[in-house]
């Protein structure tokens, strides 16, 4: 098995490249080891010293390391065998009902603006969620209210020095330019 890795805009994350499916439908977020026994590859990426986050989407895993001094050099070896030998193992890469309930908040809007927040989200999963899934991340809806729409930022998004720049810059201008009424775009 060959695994390839990708550098993020985020410094303290590194994507790494399987070469099959990770997860088929839906991407899932570990960013503490309570969370991780959802998955047991999760579960084995936090069980090497210096990881502080794991981040499953369909073809890739993004882990960030702890900003505790730890250096990719030493922790990239320890992660690239976890994921070669999940692999190899055949085991699933989440735990039964390990994707139920992730905590994720509520979406929040008022129902007069529904049309908007639809093109909202298609914008999101047609130009912008692709986008970010090629640096290791992803970005995905929370809520709009008053012309401010609310992102969260997940895997090598969160955290990643340049994301305000591509909510303020990327996102936002794109939301603009098709919805003229939207003045903010806010990562929560």
């Amino acid at each position: 098995m060959f695994i390839q890795t990708e550098a993020t805009p985020n410094p303290a994350t590194l994507k790494f490249l399987p070469g099959r499916v990770v997860l088929p439908e839906s991407t899932f977020e570990a960013r503490d080891a309570e969370t991780a026994v959802r998955s047991p590859l999760a579960s084995a990426l936090f069980s090497v010293p210096g990881v502080a986050g794991v981040y499953f989407g369909h073809d890739f895993v993004s882990v960030t390391k702890a900003e505790d001094g730890s250096e990719w050099a030493q922790v990239k070896p320890a992660i690239l065998g976890a994921i070669m030998e999940h692999f190899q193992s055949g085991a699933p890469v989440m735990a039964e009902g390990g994707l139920d309930d992730q905590g994720d908040e509520d979406e929040f809007y008022d129902a007069a603006d529904h049309d908007t927040v639809v093109t909202i989200k298609d914008l999101l999963e047609t130009r912008v969620r692709p986008a970010v899934a090629g640096d290791g991340g992803d970005i995905t809806f929370r809520g709009y209210k008053e012309g401010v729409v609310y992102l969260e930022m997940k895997g090598a998004c969160s955290g990643c020095p340049s994301s305000t720049a591509t909510l303020r810059h990327g996102v936002q201008n794109l939301f603009r330019h098709f919805l003229p009424e939207i003045r903010e775009v806010q990562a929560i």
